[in-house]
């Protein structure tokens, strides 16, 4: 035997006292770090109006994303507007647009598949890319770490990061959609 305890039916050890595996309201779980244990009223406080602070961020990152989403398919679309209309393609790849005649009728079909030049990805443009990635890596990241803070069954982070979400979506939310 090595020592340890492996039962699940209490709480479980941590360096600075117990994890509490049901919702709680009491101080000194471990926030990411062993170093960040509020254990007062003042440091949890303190704790739930940052993390309140970093749900509005979150929704923030998102609204920035989707406002440089509308102006990265601006310029990828004209980009991939330049591709097609490259001289320099064979005429069996380029689409062809002629002049419609006042005695001929052409029938639209909306349904109609496109032709196979236009089922094209939006070409990679670093400027557009490279800061979608780190945009989305970031808001990643926020989520896991609101993942792990919910984990600790805390209700004062809890509410506060759900309150923070909800006031960052007020503020932000039209931008997204």
């Amino acid at each position: 035997s090595n020592g340890m305890d492996m039962s699940m039916d209490g709480a479980m050890s941590l360096a600075e006292g117990q994890m509490l595996p049901y919702l709680h309201f009491t101080p000194g779980d471990v926030l990411w770090f062993d170093g960040w244990v509020p254990k007062t009223t003042g440091a949890m406080v303190g704790t739930c109006i940052g993390l309140l602070l970093l749900a509005i961020v979150e929704r923030w990152i998102a609204c920035i994303r989707a406002l440089s989403e509308m102006a990265w398919s601006k310029s990828g679309q004209q980009a991939l507007s330049d591709k097609l209309n490259n001289p320099s393609l064979p005429q069996s790849t380029r689409p062809e647009l002629k002049e419609k005649s006042s005695t001929a009728s052409i029938p639209v079909i909306p349904s109609a598949p496109l032709p196979r030049a236009f089922l094209t990805a939006m070409p990679f443009i670093p400027s557009n890319d490279i800061p979608r990635g780190v945009m989305y890596a970031a808001q990643s990241a926020l989520s896991f770490a609101f993942m792990l803070v919910v984990m600790t069954f805390q209700v004062g982070f809890i509410l506060s990061i759900v309150v923070g979400l909800g006031i960052g979506e007020a503020l932000f939310g039209r931008y997204t959609n």
